[in-house]
């Protein structure tokens, strides 16, 4: 399990946030702060794998903690590094730009769906997921962990709906084995024809990966996994 800190001042806020993480296949919230000394100590004391901070808190901003964090992992060498989302209001260029420099992972402007966070976390999942099995990168390894990014980020091909797609990702989630064209089809009472431009284009934006299935005469089969 992914172990969450929730930071936001607004308590209803940070109490929906939290419900939206739990919701979650694969996170917990362990702890919720509503200030930034709050966050610090919460993060000191339960060691999350995963702070969503706010940037207007009542003591310090949002970008001052997460910096206070990286701080408190360079002085203790043992202490396992924390990732951070920034669910926020604030839309200045500056501080996003700051964000990101801080080393946050992304960043998502209110107000925002749950779809939103929700694949947002399983982005996260899937890089934590990647980089515990690499001992040693390659090129093409590095790509995918920075160029990654969840479907709600990118303008889906011509021809290609939203719903459809999110649709043809949550039953590839669903089958960690891998599956067919035809057997996400059935399972999504679409045509095959349909299930397998989504499959392909999941392929080709590096979040499925294609394997061939050969048995008996004919061309192999070919099967999708999400990554």
């Amino acid at each position: 399990m992914t172990k969450v800190l929730v930071v936001d001042d607004d308590f209803m806020v940070a109490k929906l946030h939290s419900r939206y993480v739990s919701a979650t296949d694969g996170f917990t919230v362990v702890g919720v702060a509503h200030s930034g000394g709050e966050a610090l100590r919460a993060a000191e004391r339960l060691r999350p794998d995963l702070v969503l901070l706010d940037i207007y808190l009542p003591d310090m901003d949002g970008i001052a903690v997460l910096r206070e964090l990286r701080a408190a992992e360079e002085r203790d060498g043992g202490r396992a590094g924390v990732d951070a989302l920034f669910i926020t209001a604030a839309r200045d260029a500056g501080v996003v730009r700051a964000a990101l420099r801080a080393g946050a992972l992304h960043y998502l402007i209110k107000p925002f769906s749950r779809a939103a966070l929700q694949e947002q976390l399983r982005h996260v999942a899937s890089l934590r997921s990647r980089l515990a099995v690499l001992d040693e990168a390659r090129q093409e390894d590095v790509d995918q962990i920075f160029g990654t990014r969840p479907p709600g980020a990118r303008s889906l091909p011509k021809g290609l709906a939203p719903h459809t797609a999110e649709l043809v990702a949550s039953i590839l989630r669903a089958h960690p084995a891998g599956l067919s064209a035809t057997e996400c089809a059935e399972a999504g009472v679409l045509s095959r024809v349909s299930a397998r431009r989504y499959l392909e284009h999941f392929a080709e934006t590096g979040r499925a990966e294609v394997t061939l299935r050969y048995g008996g005469t004919g061309r192999p089969e070919r099967r999708y996994r999400w990554i």
